[in-house]
């Protein structure tokens, strides 16, 4: 519940411009080849590290500087992640005109995505303080979900625009992330898990039910101002195949919850295959759902410039999961609803997980470097939201920044997750165990995400996006270093390994 926040539906919403197959194919071979292999790595390093963080990890792997690179790569894709994903919902919430909703804005959304906080946190008392039985209390904080959902369709929220609703998601994600785990992250996310299921199992069957045609085509390799396919086409899908936020998630935190290292085939391999198959929905929902001829998808796919609205691109997800919904016999307002539920509500659950996640990194950053007032957590709370507020806000030509913080997120995602891969190349190396199957993947990530990196901070210079081209560049710096301290680490191996070669020749020669 924790990774499939917005990204696996909002990626492929927008990588669709450059066809179907392209987009298909990448969710597909990315997870089996690559995600997933990611994700199981770094769960079983820190499990083989007594739960550590990848960031604290690759101080004994590659070098003590290593750590406060990683720490600061972190930094950066976490603080760009939440803040996309709280100007997403900000929009999905914000209708303040009552008589002219957008037809992006989902405000029916607000009262069930907030009342599943309440029953999360009342069923987490009941559990944890007064011992009730889990699965009446899951069972009925279910229902009272999907009741809640159809009292949010009857009762949308109105009148309040998105620089307040941008606001309000920050002082929210500052008090769940202190917050006790057991209070209302555990219980809302079991609950999340058990909405993600049932919407995919619905959306999978509504999809053959209704059998819809391909409304976009195949390929579609240079669509009006769009930027190359490759490798612009593996950042855009963020978390669809692979995410370097899934390590973050993987290592210090479900490393922790995990009882033996032999579950952690299903929940680190599985987990990515179960985002795989949401990110594939997501394709399929705005090829053949949402549309019903290709022109009507060649209008709204008609340039890069108009899927420049996130908002607009998500609402395109809900409109085609919900036709599938509805063929199950579900009202089609009721369906749109349920859908926009399920997406704010795993956007929310992102939010407060990536906020504590984020918070725990500037602890580290402040003990790496010696600030001991960044271990109190207020302060480092208050500096994480600080951090997803900028971003939140952020304007490029004074409109919000919505595809250029995405692309930009989407490049650091995927560039800490090449740099995961490199830690656990580094890893097995030094164990001389067999280290082909996380090799390749790192060089195909890394190869493609450093590329993007450099043709985004050259596109910034051009348009005079400053702002963008100093963030890009000092991402892209940092990951260029520790790339070079990986280097280093493996020459000293090298090194080391021949000097006991020889050492071993002389005693036993």
């Amino acid at each position: 519940a924790s990774i499939a926040g917005l990204a696996p539906m909002l990626g492929p919403a927008i990588a669709v411009i450059w066809g179907w197959v392209p987009a298909l194919l990448w969710v597909v071979l990315g997870t089996l080849l690559i995600g997933a292999v990611h994700d199981f790595s770094a769960l079983v390093i820190s499990a083989r590290h007594h739960g550590r963080s990848i960031g604290t990890i690759v101080k004994d792997i590659i070098h003590p500087r290593a750590r406060l690179l990683f720490l600061l790569i972190t930094f950066f894709l976490v603080s760009l992640a939440l803040g996309v994903f709280v100007l997403v919902i900000a929009g999905l919430f914000a209708a303040p005109d009552p008589e002219n909703i957008p037809a992006s804005a989902h405000p029916e959304a607000i009262l069930p995505t907030y009342s599943l906080m309440l029953i999360a946190m009342v069923i987490g008392f009941l559990i944890y303080r007064k011992k009730a039985p889990l699965f009446l209390l899951i069972g009925v904080g279910f229902i009272l979900m999907l009741g809640t959902t159809w009292a949010g369709l009857h009762l949308p929220i109105t009148g309040i625009d998105a620089a307040t609703w941008t606001w309000t998601l920050l002082v929210y994600a500052f008090l769940a992330s202190i917050l006790p785990v057991w209070l209302l992250l555990q219980p809302r996310d079991f609950l999340n898990s058990l909405l993600l299921y049932s919407a995919l199992i619905a959306m999978l069957v509504g999809f053959f039910i209704l059998s819809p045609e391909w409304a976009a085509p195949a390929f579609n390799a240079n669509p009006k101002g769009a930027p190359p396919l490759i490798p612009f086409l593996f950042i855009v899908i963020a978390c669809g195949a692979i995410s370097g936020f899934h390590g973050l998630v993987a290592s210090g935190t479900t490393a922790k919850q995990m009882n033996r290292e032999t579950d952690a085939p299903l929940i680190g391999y599985g987990a990515m295959l179960g985002e795989s198959l949401l990110a594939l929905v997501a394709v399929l929902a705005t090829t053949a759902g949402a549309f019903a001829s290709h022109e009507e998808w060649a209008d709204f796919y008609g340039s890069w410039d108009k899927a420049a609205g996130l908002n607009q691109k998500l609402g395109v997800f809900i409109q085609g999961t919900g036709q599938f919904v509805h063929q199950l016999g579900v009202p089609i307002d009721l369906a749109y609803t349920f859908v926009s539920v399920v997406v704010v509500a795993f956007a929310m659950t992102s939010v407060d997980t990536g906020t504590r996640l984020l918070r725990f990194n500037v602890q580290e950053i402040g003990y790496t470097l010696g600030v001991k007032i960044l271990d109190n957590r207020y302060i480092s709370t208050l500096i994480a939201v600080a951090a997803i507020g900028f971003f939140a806000f952020f304007e490029v030509d004074g409109k919000p920044a919505g595809l250029f913080l995405w692309t930009l997120f989407g490049t650091t995602n995927q560039i800490l997750a090449g740099l995961t891969l490199l830690a656990v190349t580094i890893y097995l190396y030094r164990r001389r165990r067999p280290i082909l199957y996380t090799m390749l993947p790192m060089f195909v990530v890394l190869g493609a995400t450093i590329s993007a990196m450099v043709m985004g901070i050259h596109t910034a210079i051009d348009k005079a996006q400053w702002p963008v081209a100093i963030i890009g560049s000092v991402i892209l710096v940092l990951a260029l270093w520790l790339v070079l301290e990986a280097v280093l680490a493996v020459r000293s191996i090298r090194i080391a390994n021949r000097q006991r070669k020889v050492h071993a020749q002389v005693i036993h020669p």
